[in-house]
This record gives structure tokens, sequence and C-alpha cells, in this order.
């Protein structure tokens, strides 16, 4: 039986996701964030030595980043489920460029924004309008750019075929999933991006992403 370590308000609804598209049978062990920190509790430590989410069991295997457990998953169980472009394909290559795009290059920049964004309500109040100036000014200078740039990218992307892979709903579309959802709800997508808006609308219209939310519990990203 696989199990899926789920922390809330996390990436590892994504592995739900993929597990309800692919029709496997799966249980959840539930792990809830520290409230001040928002960090994952020691107790994930057990299974993986970083202490993070998501991490899969699989019998006597562990599977750690997201990346891993989706192609772990669909090598495994998926490779008749139409996730998983034909090898030697144009698609595929698309395919394995964004699911390592969504962890790789999107969502350092989002940690980022976070980060900076947290920072000056992190530090003593004495030295709190230093801090914002500085976050200020880096978020607007830096990573405001850079965001806007990704975002043209994706959206320029998604106006070839409708979807990151090619003409059809693939894994990658999963894994693509948690940073344009970060986007929009950290105030990055607007009327401007209509192929990104379009993208989230289809796949929260997904039955499969409806059943993950329903077995997985609340989800908000953390802002």
């Amino acid at each position: 039986m696989i199990t899926v370590h789920h922390l809330n308000n996390s990436r590892s609804q994504r592995v739900l996701w993929l597990l309800e598209e692919l029709g496997l049978e799966y249980e959840i062990r539930f792990y809830q964030r520290d409230p001040k920190t928002m960090l994952a509790p020691k107790e994930l430590m057990a299974v993986h030595p970083l202490g993070k989410s998501p991490v899969i069991t699989d019998g006597e295997t562990t599977v750690a980043e997201s990346g891993a457990i989706v192609e772990y998953l669909l090598e495994r169980y998926g490779a008749a489920s139409g996730l998983l472009p034909a090898a030697g394909t144009p698609q595929r290559l698309r395919y394995r460029y964004w699911l390592h795009y969504a962890e790789g290059s999107a969502m350092p920049l989002l940690l980022l924004q976070l980060i900076f964004g947290r920072l000056p309500k992190a530090v003593p109040a004495l030295i709190r309008p230093v801090a914002k100036l500085i976050a200020g000014g880096f978020r607007s200078r830096f990573i405001a750019p850079q965001l806007e740039r990704h975002l043209r990218y994706m959206e320029q992307e998604l106006g070839r075929d409708g979807w990151f892979a090619g003409g059809t709903f693939t894994a990658a579309d999963i894994q693509m999933s948690f940073p344009v959802e970060g986007l929009r709800s950290r105030g990055g997508l607007d009327g401007r991006y209509p192929n990104l808006l379009k993208y989230l609308e289809a796949i929260h219209a997904r039955p499969a992403y409806g059943r993950a939310l329903e077995r997985g519990g609340p989800y908000e990203l953390l802002r």
C-alpha cells in the first residue's frame, strides 16, 4: 500500500492528485505545520532524514522530492495512463523540462518572494524600518522583474497547445500546478495572462483534483 506523508498546505497535495488520476489505492498520514514557524513537525524525520514533505512510502521503498515521486509512480504504475508522453517524442522532452522547471526555476523565486515579504516582521522592532526598506527594494528590483519574465514565458508556452507538455494533459501539468497556484494566491496573475488563468480553471475542473482536495483536507498556499 502506498502511503503519502501529507503535510498541510504543501507540495504533497500534488502527489494526492496524481494518485487520484492514476486510480491507485493509497493511505494518508497527516502532519501539521508549526503555527508559528510554519515548518514541518519533527515526526516527519522518522520517515525521511530531512523531515520534509512530500514523501511517500511504498512497501520498503521511500521516495522524497516531488519530481522523483512523480517519476517513480508513473514508471511503476502509470505507463499506460496517458500522463507520460511517449519516449523519444518532442512532447516527452517538454514534459521532462516542465517537470523539473517547477521546482528548479519557478519555486525558488516564489520562496524568495515569501521570505522577503515576511522579513520585516521577523526582525526586532528597532530595525524593522530598515529591514522593510531592504526587503522592499530586493522584491521590486530583483524578484518582481524575474517573476514577470517567467510569467510571460509560461503564458507563451501554454499558448502553443493548451498544456505545458503539448496538446494533452500530463503529469507535468500536475507538477506545475503548485507554482502557478502560488503565483495567483500572491497576486501575480491577472488579465494579462489568460492562458495561465485558463490552465488553472481546467485543472480545478478535473474530478481527480477535487477528490484529492477532499481526501487531503483544506488547502491554502502560504503567503
